[in-house]
Order: C-alpha cells, then sequence, then structure tokens
C-alpha cells in the first residue's frame, strides 16, 4: 500500500511541472462567445429484465422428494465367547507348565526357614479319536525340571539336559523324576470338554512307587482320580455355563484332595474382558480366586509328621499381582495358550513332629504360568 502511494504522489508531481514550464499563449482580440451547445440529456440506465417467474411443475407431475438424512449404521454387535476346547484328530498340541513357591515358615524358637520351590512340566497332547461328543486324548509328560532351595541348600534336576539331569545331594530324585518322564494318561473329554475320566493313574503309581514304597502309598492318596483330572484339564476349567458378553462373570468352585496333607478349596470369579489390550487377537478372561485349607481328617501314613489342624487361607493381592491373575484364549485355534496366576496364603497349622505339637506360622506365595503352542518346548540334547 505504501509503494503504491509515493508512485501516484511521483507521477503528479511530474505532471504539474510539466504545466508549470509551458510558455503563455499569444494575445488574440476577443472572439465571440460561442454558443454552449445544449447539453444532452442523460441517457437513462437500461432497465433491468424482469426475473422470470418459476416455472410450475405441470399439475399430475411427481414432487422431487425432500433430503432424507440416511438412517445411522445399527451398532456391531457384542462379542460373545464360549471358551471350548477345540481338537483335531491327530494334531499335537504343546504345553508348559511352570510353578514358583516361596514359603516362609515360623516356629516358635527357632530360626525362620525360608524355602523356595520351582518346577517346571512339559506335556504333549495328542487327540487319538471322536466318539459321538467325547474325545480321547493322550497326554505324555515329555520333561520336566525342578530346584528346591531349603534354606540356601538346593537341589536340582533337569530331564531336558545331557546326562541324569540331577545335581545336588539327592542322587533318589533323578529315579524319581527319571521314570516321571515318559508317563502317560489316556483322557476321556465329554461335553462341554469336561474331563470324565483317566486311564493310566494306576501304571503311574506303580512306577513312581519302584523308587520308595512309602513314596506310593502317599501318592495313592494325593493323586486322587478327581485330583488327577483337575490337574489334566488342560482347559483349566473356564467353560462358562453360557456365552458370555463383555463384562460377563460367572463362577466355580473346586475341591483338591491331597491325602494327608489336607485339603483346598478354591473358589474362582471369572470375567471376560474382550479382545486383550496387547494381543488383540486374544480373548481376555480374568480370574480372582480364593483358596482355603482344611486339615486332612485320614491317618498320616508315611509322613514324618502329622498336620491335626490349622486355619490358612489366601490373602488379598497387591494391584499389581491382581493384573497378573488372567487367562488368554485363542478363538481362531479353540484354545488357551497362556495363563498366570498368583495366590498368596497366610495363616498356621498344628502338626505333630516325633510326639511334640507344634504351632507353625505359614507364609506363601505361588504363581503358576501356563503356556500353549503347537510345536514342543523342549530342545534336542545337545
Amino acid at each position: 500500500m505504501l509503494r503504491i502511494r509515493l508512485a501516484a504522489l511521483f507521477a503528479a508531481g511530474i505532471a504539474a511541472v510539466t504545466v508549470m514550464a509551458q510558455p503563455p499563449a499569444p494575445k488574440e482580440t476577443p472572439k465571440e462567445t460561442p454558443k454552449e451547445a445544449p447539453k444532452e440529456a442523460p441517457k437513462e440506465a437500461p432497465k433491468e429484465a424482469p426475473k422470470e417467474a418459476p416455472k410450475e411443475a405441470p399439475k399430475g407431475a411427481p414432487k422431487a422428494p425432500d433430503a432424507v438424512t440416511p438412517p445411522a449404521p445399527a451398532p456391531a454387535p457384542a462379542p460373545v465367547a464360549q471358551f471350548q476346547l477345540k481338537l483335531e484328530k491327530g494334531k499335537d498340541f504343546f504345553q508348559k507348565l511352570n510353578t514358583t513357591v516361596v514359603q516362609t515358615i515360623k516356629v516358635p524358637g527357632n530360626a525362620d526357614l525360608r524355602q523356595q520351590h520351582e518346577q517346571t512340566f512339559f506335556f504333549k497332547w495328542t487327540p487319538v479319536d471322536q466318539i459321538g461328543d467325547k474325545w480321547i486324548v493322550k497326554q505324555t509328560i515329555e520333561g520336566a525340571k525342578m530346584t528346591i532351595d531349603i534354606a540356601g541348600n538346593q537341589v536340582k534336576y533337569d530331564s531336558t539336559t545331557a546326562g541324569d539331569g540331577i545335581g545336588g545331594a539327592q542322587p533318589g530324585l533323578s529315579d524319581f523324576f527319571g521314570k516321571l518322564v515318559g508317563s502317560e494318561f489316556t483322557v476321556t473329554f465329554g461335553k462341554n470338554m469336561v474331563v470324565e475320566k483317566v486311564d493310566g493313574r494306576d501304571e503311574f503309581l506303580k512306577k513312581l512307587g519302584g523308587v520308595n514304597n512309602q513314596m506310593e502309598n502317599i501318592l495313592k492318596k494325593m493323586l486322587s482320580e478327581e485330583a488327577l483330572k483337575q490337574m489334566v484339564d488342560p482347559s483349566f476349567g473356564i467353560s462358562p455355563p453360557a456365552e458370555q458378553k463383555v463384562g460377563g462373570t460367572w463362577e466355580k468352585t473346586t475341591n483338591m484332595t491331597l491325602g494327608p496333607i489336607g485339603s483346598y478349596e478354591l473358589k474362582s470369579k471369572y470375567t471376560y474382558k474382550g479382545p486383550d489390550a496387547t494381543r488383540k487377537e486374544l480373548e481376555r478372561i480374568d480370574v480372582a480366586t480364593s483358596v482355603t485349607y482344611k486339615a486332612p481328617t485320614d491317618a498320616s501314613e508315611g509322613l514324618l509328621f502329622k498336620i491335626k489342624g490349622g486355619d490358612l487361607k489366601s490373602v488379598d493381592l497387591t494391584p499389581e499381582q491382581t493384573a497378573k491373575n488372567y487367562i488368554l484364549y485363542d478363538s481362531k485355534i479353540g484354545r488357551v495358550v497362556e495363563s498366570n496366576m498368583v495366590v498368596k496364603m497366610k495363616g498356621t497349622l498344628n502338626v505333630t513332629i516325633g510326639g511334640t505339637d507344634t504351632t507353625i506360622n505359614l507364609e506363601q506365595e505361588q504363581t503358576t504360568k501356563i503356556e500353549t503352542r503347537d510345536t514342543t518346548y523342549i530342545e534336542p540334547k545337545k
């Protein structure tokens, strides 16, 4: 804008100088002032053509439809899930089960005793046959690892390494686990993939009992038919009574009897969360579990102690631990691919050791993680 104004002023100045520089014209005899020509009447502005009135549609012609707002798309149906185990004859799948237990035992008049056990089992599952709504599946224990740490004294076993896999000062452990690996069970699944029957228990107990007769008697009581059914369930009993929408919940109560050790009542509440936040191809189920211990009612034959009673039950978890209690299910293959569970227990046990009654204060934290895939977890031995 400033540059335009300067140019206009410069042009006006040049014009004024030019006019002032012209010489004056010579004087002449004044002539008769010519009559002024009549002024021409101003021309009228052309009249605007009248606007043409909009034409009416001929009678009987259909009216143009009014603008219609398209309806909003219907919301997608909320996902539902049943979490059934899907099997295919002859197609193997494999599981890795890892359990870590940390215990602090306090006995009056003695120093606190800290124990830590970690064990890993490797399973192979082979669907053998389908008869109606029943499935016959073979489970094989492919391998086992164990680390026991009692007050800093460690015993280790690993069947997946070369040699006998034993480490520490317990050579009998090698025989025990050596017979454990390779054991087979035949599991019959009924409707809704409920474990109906487990064959192979007697052979399993005889194999392990061959190491120690007392051990065979203890295992017979601990590995009852019902306990074995729960232990070999690859679906972890998560199947709800009906299809579940996101946010749906269902509950299940199970009892596990371990003979002279006592029994546990487990109450689990499952909540279907929909697709997992990180692994969106998997369905997530959150699990809240409470455990209550009951003292044994039968004799403790074969044990060095006898449990006479106790008050032992689960305690609340921290928010971080609660977030680790989940199950991930793959709806495409119809299988649980990962499960993690943390349980903390605290209380007392009344035991008799060598004829002396003692009250033991016990704190325990157990973490169990299970993974499933289509290939074995065991690497070839080098």
